[in-house]
């Protein structure tokens, strides 16, 4: 298995120190780079291309939020764990509309953080079940058919339509079909925003 490069934006050089050290503990892990606020992280992010981007919402010069903006700008395949101490459920929220794949709050475990990059690299998205209670009550009913349902968890996990369609065993003109239905049912204008609100409402489980 190769190693993932992580990059690490945190201001807090106890912090960074800390999440080096449980991240030494997987030997598929190697920590690239460190950056101390957005500015510096951006600037590390071009010059490294780390496998993920591990960051805090809330840093000097350039937040989290705008640096998750301007990192899917630079690449479109960035992918980008969100560790915050910040447990709004406006932040996550935001935090995946903007392109996160992932959000913790400081007190998740190391074993969470290594899961979260290691999902994330495969193209994953991972959001623990405390995130998902959060996000539980922001949007409302709606009633999709089992395959929708299968189709709506194959996206929430990022696999393409062609993915889908072979782990389903289905035709993929029929899966577009399906994630057009799912798209209107939800009233959300793409896959991304389908994701977020799956996951507030449960309807799928990524861990």
């Amino acid at each position: 298995m190769k190693q993932i490069r992580v990059l690490l934006v945190e201001d807090h050089f106890l912090a960074r120190a800390a999440l080096r050290a449980v991240l030494s503990e997987s030997e598929h892990i190697c920590v690239a780079g460190e950056a101390c606020d957005g500015v510096e992280g951006l600037s590390m992010f071009r010059s490294l291309r780390p496998d993920v981007v591990v960051l805090d919402l809330h840093l000097p010069r350039l937040s989290g939020f705008d640096m998750i903006k301007l990192l899917l700008a630079e690449s479109a395949n960035a992918r980008i764990v969100v560790l915050s101490n910040y447990r709004g459920s406006e932040d996550i929220y935001r935090a995946l509309r903007y392109g996160a794949m992932s959000y913790l709050t400081k007190d998740a475990s190391g074993d969470q953080l290594i899961a979260a990059i290691e999902s994330v690299d495969r193209g994953m998205r991972y959001l623990p079940r405390a995130a998902r209670d959060l996000l539980s009550e922001r949007i409302p009913a709606f009633d999709l058919t089992p395959r929708e349902s299968e189709v709506l968890a194959c996206v929430a996990r990022g696999n393409s339509n062609r993915e889908t369609a072979e782990q389903l065993g289905i035709a993929e003109k029929t899966v577009r079909l399906h994630v057009s239905s799912v798209l209107n049912k939800m009233g959300v204008r793409d896959r991304t925003q389908a994701t977020i609100y799956a996951l507030q409402r449960g309807l799928v489980h990524l861990d």
